[in-house]
């Protein structure tokens, strides 16, 4: 491939690109230099290590996720904001699911905002139920977790029984959504 300028965004674009070809094991900084047309140690221009370049993909996921959640939230509220923050997050993962195992579960300074833009749509969603914050929060969790949990063990084949997944995952919603009316 033909040497080409480099930033740290383009960096991120081909990680991005390689782990969604390779699985997140893919991800090497000799794997994103090749692809860029770079000897390796150009990359530390742009990237201190591998380590702050998943924490970068990481942060493009967050993004990503609450770019979708959020545009599913848009003018719904309650039980129907719930249903479609948990579809748009599930759907994000079926279509993304290397992506998706690349994402750091705990925080990191460079998904805060991301992150923090994430939560601020999940509580928005959670308005309605009239939570105070302790409970907005545990609330919050419970979401994630539950969404979180399907989602990973869905892309890992981890469902073997011959049940409808769709019909699961709307069982799945509809217990959240009680849990959520049984605390208001």
């Amino acid at each position: 491939m033909a040497k080409r300028t480099l930033s740290t965004e383009g960096a991120v674009d081909i990680a991005v690109r390689l782990v969604d070809e390779r699985g997140p094991a893919g991800l090497t900084l000799s794997a994103v230099a090749a692809e860029a047309g770079v000897a390796t140690p150009s990359l530390y221009k742009h990237v201190s290590n591998l380590a702050e370049l998943r924490a970068l993909v990481s942060a493009r996921v967050v993004a990503e996720i609450a770019d979708r959640v959020g545009a599913a939230a848009i003018g719904r509220a309650a039980d129907d904001a719930i249903r479609a923050c948990m579809h748009a997050w599930r759907d994000y993962v079926k279509e993304r699911p290397h992506r998706y195992a690349a994402m750091i579960q705990h925080p990191e300074p460079h998904t805060n905002s991301a992150g923090e833009r994430l939560l601020d749509i999940v509580f928005g969603a959670l308005r309605a139920y009239g939570l105070d914050a302790a409970d907005t929060v545990h609330a919050t969790r419970c979401v994630r977790a539950a969404v979180h949990g399907f989602t990973v063990l869905e892309a890992e084949g981890g469902f073997g029984l011959p049940e409808n997944l769709d019909d699961s995952f709307d069982l799945m919603i509809a217990m959240v959504i009680a849990g959520l009316r049984a605390r208001t």
